[in-house]
């Protein structure tokens, strides 16, 4: 079986064909429940996203803020597995034919195993994993076995990363970079800042892959200035929030459908 990597590619093309950024949304796997998770994502999608990323929760994140920590407690609490993980994107690429990756730390693929997640993402329908945490250095036999099961294998660049080192993880890449808009944890921010457009244009001279903005986008006017100068604005604490502030399942997805539509609306303003 092989992934959806060409799906994730030619999604990307078709929204720089349209002259605008592509919309990613993250939400984590298991949150509020398994079935509940499947169906937040399916919203997000039926509300405007072009791609999701799901998230596999982890005990001991290095990236994600308190409102994603928050999420992965209750979804290990409710006893979340990476089958749930793997049924949430098989499910929602089914249901709407749209490129789902999966975020995830490095160790429990690692303890689950990389040939049997890479075989049973590429079997879900999956388009590729986003590791942040899995250094360049140490990523052969993951890209090998990406590469045969056709699953795209995105890297995240930061703020700090020099020239040089921007080159090596992108030259190692594939589908997207996942740029980091500043140093830090995930969460909303009253501003994306600078510091994402010097990103971009520094990631940008080293490959000829998408380059897409996450960290601190939450709401359409910064969707339409992260847009202005990436390939894709990558949304994930917003979404989170909606669904725990939400005072149940029901209202949590209308809410999380109506703020994908808001943010779909902002990539595609011109300026």
């Amino acid at each position: 079986m092989t992934g959806n990597i060409k799906l994730l590619s030619d999604t990307l093309a078709a929204a720089k064909r349209e002259n605008r950024a592509a919309l990613i949304a993250y939400l984590p796997a298991g949150f509020p429940t398994v079935d509940g998770g499947i169906e937040a994502v399916k919203a997000v999608l039926d509300g405007g996203a072009d791609i999701v990323e799901v998230g596999l929760p982890h005990s001991d994140p290095v990236l994600d803020g308190p409102v994603i920590q928050t999420a992965d407690d209750i979804a290990l609490r409710g006893g979340v597995k990476i089958a749930d993980v793997l049924r949430t994107v098989r499910e929602a690429h089914a249901a709407t034919g749209r490129p789902v990756l999966v975020m995830t730390y490095w160790n429990p693929v690692d303890r689950y195993g990389v040939e049997r997640f890479t075989a049973e993402l590429a079997e879900a329908g999956g388009a590729g994993c986003i590791l942040p945490d899995l250094p360049v250095e140490e990523a052969g036999q993951w890209r090998e076995h990406a590469e045969k099961h056709g699953l795209a294998t995105v890297f995240v660049v930061a703020p700090s990363s020099k020239d040089a080192r921007l080159a090596k993880i992108t030259a190692a890449g594939s589908g997207f970079v996942y740029a980091a808009s500043l140093m830090g944890v995930t969460g909303t921010r009253e501003s994306v800042g600078e510091q994402a457009q010097d990103l971009v244009r520094r990631t940008r001279a080293t490959t000829e892959l998408p380059v897409c903005v996450g960290l601190g986008v939450s709401n359409a006017a910064q969707a339409a200035e992260v847009a202005a100068f990436a390939d894709g604005v990558i949304v994930g604490s917003a979404f989170v929030k909606r669904i725990l502030d939400a005072p149940d399942e029901s209202a949590g997805l209308k809410a999380v459908r109506e703020l994908a539509g808001d943010l779909a609306r902002g990539v595609r303003r011109s300026s």
